[in-house]
């Protein structure tokens, strides 16, 4: 009984000393110089999140906020014990409402407040992308290919390509066309194999039918704010903004217009991306 009661106090013990240490340190913390100066910098490093903007039936997404980790560029500041601006450590904030598996709405913008913009390309059953792709890797851009069903299933090293060269693969249907079997099919093969965390189906007019198969397969539903067939460079000119979702489909005239396209895209220092990286928030 009585080694029971020594290790009880044993034990106290460690524990009352962990505990009157942890509040010295805290006390010897909250009263540092550097721990304050970063404290009093906290509200003005502050940017707040944007709300992803809900109208109806369609959505655009939000952006994140961010501010100081304190305790982090605490401890980095410390090991030089000075303050350096540098040295902070930021941490995000979310938006209280999101596009985040939001797959009831058509997404139809990247949000305004980023200076980026979307090019989607379709790829129907006979498209040629070649010299697309080629384009694309002289300027190292990334965009979003929608392929046919058809042309998915007869080009299976050319998808792998695409997808090794960083860009995103959407479900263009089968002739435009979606049913569950076949959305579920192409989902699992860019999901699986290809490694593409969301998946996305293609409308030029609202349609419920093909926004409830879309949903009800957790793709997002994008119905682009421009869509382009001919003289892509100057109905581009005369339309792109930020967050533009540009639609355009792969012939001749883009072949050739497709290096000027770019070029006129930089020149408005505006970025071109993904779905992923434009739906990013």
């Amino acid at each position: 009984m009585k080694k029971i009661f020594e290790v009880i106090g044993l034990i106290s013990l460690v524990c009352f000393s962990f505990f009157y240490t942890e509040k010295i340190s805290t006390v010897i913390r909250e009263n540092d110089d550097l721990l304050k100066q970063i404290e009093q910098i906290e509200e003005q490093y502050r940017v707040e999140a944007i709300d992803a903007i809900i109208d109806g039936n369609t959505i655009i997404p939000g952006v994140s906020g961010s501010q100081i980790d304190v305790k982090s560029s605490y401890k980095k500041m410390k090991k030089v014990d000075t303050f350096n601006s540098n040295l902070l450590v930021y941490e995000d904030i979310k938006p209280k409402v999101s596009v985040n598996a939001v797959y009831d709405k058509y997404i139809i913008s990247g949000n305004k407040n980023k200076k980026e913009v979307s090019l989607l390309f379709l790829v129907e059953n006979k498209t040629n992308i070649d010299k697309v792709v080629s384009a694309l890797r002289k300027y190292d851009i990334k965009v979003t290919f929608y392929i046919d069903g058809n042309w998915f299933e007869q080009n299976n090293e050319k998808i792998t390509n695409l997808i090794e060269d960083g860009n995103v693969i959407g479900n263009l249907g089968y002739n435009y066309q979606y049913n569950t079997s076949g959305v579920s099919w192409m989902n699992t093969i860019v999901t699986k194999i290809g490694n593409q965390n969301a998946t996305y189906c293609y409308v030029e007019t609202e349609d419920e039918e093909t926004l409830n198969i879309c949903k009800n397969n957790r793709s997002y539903t994008i119905k682009p704010n421009l869509v382009v067939d001919n003289n892509p460079l100057i109905a581009i000119k005369q339309n792109i903004t930020n967050g533009s979702i540009i639609s355009v489909k792969i012939n001749n005239q883009l072949n050739n217009e497709l290096p000027l396209i770019i070029e006129y895209i930089h020149s408005k220092d505006l970025k071109i991306v993904t779905l992923a990286d434009l739906l990013n928030e």
